[in-house]
């Protein structure tokens, strides 16, 4: 049902209860206002219920594990400036980041 339809029932309910004085021979409003508030209350606590009740889901990626060997360390100068390079080699079977 839901909570807005819930809310609705309880106020079409209180007004049939409390707001409307009619007189029909065959049905009494007041009674079917505390019907219609009675039905909104327990559809609102349903949906309540299985609002809270319901499982959430986390879905994490696993955790990226890299595997770097690094090889042959060179520090070479070039006009003066420290430059540092390194070849990175892969095993074979590992995805690349």
């Amino acid at each position: 049902m839901g909570i807005g339809g819930s809310i609705f029932l309880i106020a079409l309910g209180a007004i049939f209860a409390f707001a409307i004085d009619a007189n029909l021979g065959w049905l009494d409003l007041n009674v079917v206002g505390w019907v219609l508030m009675l039905v909104g209350l327990v559809g609102l606590a349903m949906t309540l219920y299985f609002w809270n009740t319901r499982r959430r889901t986390v879905v994490a990626a696993p955790p990226v594990v890299e595997d770097r060997v690094v090889a042959d360390r060179v520090v070479p100068v070039q006009d003066d400036r420290v430059v540092q390079e390194y070849r990175e080699v892969r095993r074979p079977g590992r995805p690349t980041v």
